[in-house]
């Protein structure tokens, strides 16, 4: 959910991009390593929820940029709604006296 979140905010990132992105807007609390990051990137792609080009970094490199298509978006919207569920429920089970 994370990763199509944030590729959501962007016409298109390239992995460390996309990593950097949810460490910064979690204000360092979420990290996302190359191990988990990368098999993600490529189950998103065989699900058909991103595209992916080879293009160049600013720094010369060559990368993988990814971006989100509408099943993506599909699936995000999705994927919110479970996440919302998911803690609602946990705040009531919190809070009940």
């Amino acid at each position: 959910m994370l990763i199509l979140r944030v590729l959501a905010r962007s016409s298109e990132l390239h992995g460390f991009e996309i990593a950097k992105s949810i460490e910064v807007l979690s204000q360092d609390v979420l990290t996302v390593e190359e191990g988990s990051l990368y098999p993600a990137l490529q189950r998103m792609l065989i699900k058909g929820w991103v595209k992916a080009e080879w293009g160049v970094t600013a720094e010369n490199r060559r990368a993988r940029y990814y971006r989100l298509n509408a099943t993506g978006r599909k699936q995000l919207e999705q994927e919110i709604s479970r996440f919302e569920r998911v803690m609602g429920a946990v705040t009531r089970v919190i809070q009940a006296t």
